[in-house]
Formats: structure tokens, C-alpha cells, sequence
């Protein structure tokens, strides 16, 4: 986390938090959701404003993490944004030496690999779980076979729950709130 954020959050520690307002899809894409976007449905069925800025991208990756109770957000300075997720908290890429790095920049120690029921690989890390960029589909496939991961068959509904995440913090908050 940026020092300027920790300052930030000492300086404010009663932000309210927010919720909604962020998301990350299965390619590793930021979604800035509007009260528009997210009245017309949950992520993704309503993504919202892809985020195409370089230094905001850089701040929410210094600043994304996940809580205790396994919700993952970008703290913004003194408010935590908390982020809805597509699929998982973190998009795995591979290079040719099969060197896993997060979408976040990040470099990662895959410990074992997943596939869910729609065909899909994950990579649970020393930094946490998430899914395999659709473009390292083909070469993680060929490390597969060369064994250096065996893929666990796992059905995806039932990730969030073994890889401890939270695929949407609002809707998660609605129901605690009892609104909606």
C-alpha cells in the first residue's frame, strides 16, 4: 500500500466505504460503475467504463487487496472501494518460461492448478487465487501436459468459497444491510 493512502487513512479513518463501484473482469480490465450502470444490473452484465488511464491502473495495483472477511478492494486513499469481481481477485499471465505473474504486476509461485466445469484454469499462488488470462490458455494447456501442474476438477461455484473470496461485496452488503 502507497504511503500517501496509509497517511490518507490516518489522517480520515471513518470513511464510509463503497461498494459497487469497481469492477475486474476475467481479462484483468478495471470497470468504473456509475449509480447508472449499476442500476442496470450486476457486474458484469452491466460493466460500466473500462479504465484506460495508466497511473490510475498503476495506483489501484499498489492498492488492491483483500480484507478479512475475504472482500477484495482498492483503498483510495482514506475510502476502501470495494471491487465485484467477473470471476476471481486475480488474472494469472504466463511467459514463455512459465513465470506466473498477476494482472496487478505482481510476480506469483503457482501451488496447484484448478479447472472448473466450463473448461476454464485457475492458479491458486502465493498471492491468491485467480484464473489464467484466455490468451495463456493454450501454453498453461501445454504445461499441463508436460505436468508441471495436474489440475484439480472443481466445480466454479464452489470457489469463492474453497479459495477464500468474495466475488460481489455490494451484493454481499445489501443482504447484510437487508436493503434491495
Amino acid at each position: 500500500m502507497d504511503d500517501i493512502v496509509r497517511q490518507a487513512i490516518a489522517k480520515w479513518p471513518k470513511v464510509p466505504h463503497c461498494f459497487g463501484w469497481l469492477g475486474l473482469d476475467a481479462r484483468g480490465n478495471w470497470y468504473m460503475r456509475d449509480d447508472r450502470v449499476q442500476a442496470a444490473g450486476p457486474f458484469p452484465m452491466s460493466k460500466g467504463s473500462l479504465l484506460r488511464h495508466e497511473k490510475l491502473i498503476d495506483f489501484i495495483h499498489r492498492n488492491y487487496e483483500a480484507d478479512a472477511q475475504r472482500r477484495w478492494f482498492f483503498q483510495n486513499g482514506p475510502q476502501r472501494v470495494y471491487v465485484e469481481l467477473e470471476v476471481a481477485p486475480l488474472i494469472w499471465r504466463l511467459d514463455a518460461a512459465n513465470v506466473v505473474t498477476a494482472h496487478t504486476g505482481q510476480l506469483a509461485q503457482a501451488r496447484r492448478a484448478v479447472l472448473d466445469e466450463k473448461g476454464r484454469v485457475y492458479l491458486d499462488c502465493d498471492l491468491g487465487f485467480g484464473l489464467v488470462h484466455t490468451l495463456d490458455v493454450a501454453q498453461v494447456a501445454e504445461a499441463i501436459e508436460q505436468g508441471l501442474w495436474v489440475p484439480e476438477p472443481m466445480d466454479s461455484d464452489a470457489l469463492p468459497q474453497r479459495f477464500g473470496y468474495v466475488r460481489s461485496p455490494a451484493a454481499r452488503q445489501q443482504a447484510a444491510s437487508g436493503a434491495g
